[in-house]
């Protein structure tokens, strides 16, 4: 991977650790960091040492404020994206198409660690990551409708981890009510609340433990849930037939059966 500007990388026992890298102003993603972040995510389809990514925020304030709002999207850098379409709304070019995951086509799990704030634009990031660990102090919200922009991509984003009333809510009430990490575990947006300074060992151990069984089920097993979302139960479970048989090989089945054969027992914990 090549040195970034607005992002830290580094590779470890099979996990990638991504953090956003601005915290003068919260992790707010500009033109350069939206590049930064297409090129990571695409680079890792590729990168067979990485099995799964922790995706967190540089500093104890912010995950992530969303766009930067204080810098010009685009310009003549030929490495800067734009954001818009033009003098007219129907080629617009959204920074989120940039800057999560799935929309970059990577089918590996990855792990948010949400350090602080994370509004706006950080839930594109969010809403395409498999499940999400907080530190106590973190804060959700959505200022759009505050500043006079609807709120759409990111909500949607969302309504893949929150009850509809709840993202409804968030996305409505703007800049004056912020959801604490202990509501957003109570509806099930987070999966772990843990205090500040264990957030880096929490998702740690979620992702060594991901990375450490056969990637090309674990992939299957994402790329089949992920799909069950957008289908009816009786259309996602005709096509699970096709994931199993994509995500199972021998030498998967044969690794797997070689770790049972051992012996050898996982010390689970108790969440």
């Amino acid at each position: 991977m090549p040195d970034y500007e607005t992002i830290l990388y580094e590779e470890k026992d099979g996990v990638a650790w991504v953090t956003l890298n601005r915290p003068d102003v919260h992790n707010a993603f500009n033109a350069k960091m939206q590049h930064e972040l297409r090129d990571m995510w695409r680079g890792l389809r590729g990168n067979d040492d990485v099995r799964c990514a922790v995706l967190t925020g540089a500093g104890e304030k912010a995950f992530c404020t969303g766009i930067d709002r204080t810098e010009t999207m685009g310009g003549d850098r030929p490495d800067e994206l734009e954001l818009g379409s033009g003098s007219t709304p129907f080629m617009f070019d959204d920074p989120g198409e940039n800057i999560g995951p799935k929309s970059n086509d990577l089918w590996k799990p990855v792990i948010a660690a949400v350090n602080g704030m994370a509004c706006g634009g950080a839930f594109y990031m969010l809403g395409e990551v498999e499940f999400i660990i907080a530190a106590e102090h973190a804060t959700f919200f959505d200022p759009h409708v505050t500043y006079g922009m609807t709120a759409a991509f990111e909500p949607i984003h969302m309504l893949q981890k929150m009850p509809f009333s709840e993202i409804m809510r968030v996305a409505l009430l703007g800049n004056y009510e912020r959801m604490s990490a202990q509501r957003a575990f109570q509806i099930g947006m987070v999966s772990e609340v843990v205090a500040g300074a264990e957030l880096h060992n929490a998702a740690a151990w979620a992702a060594e433990a991901i990375a450490s069984a056969p990637p090309l089920a674990i992939q299957g097993t994402l790329r089949a849930i992920w799909m069950a979302l957008e289908q009816s139960r009786l259309q996602a479970l005709d096509q699970a037939y096709g994931y199993i048989a994509m995500g199972t090989n021998q030498q998967s089945i044969a690794e797997g059966q070689a770790f049972f054969a051992s012996g050898k027992r996982i010390e689970w914990r108790l969440r």
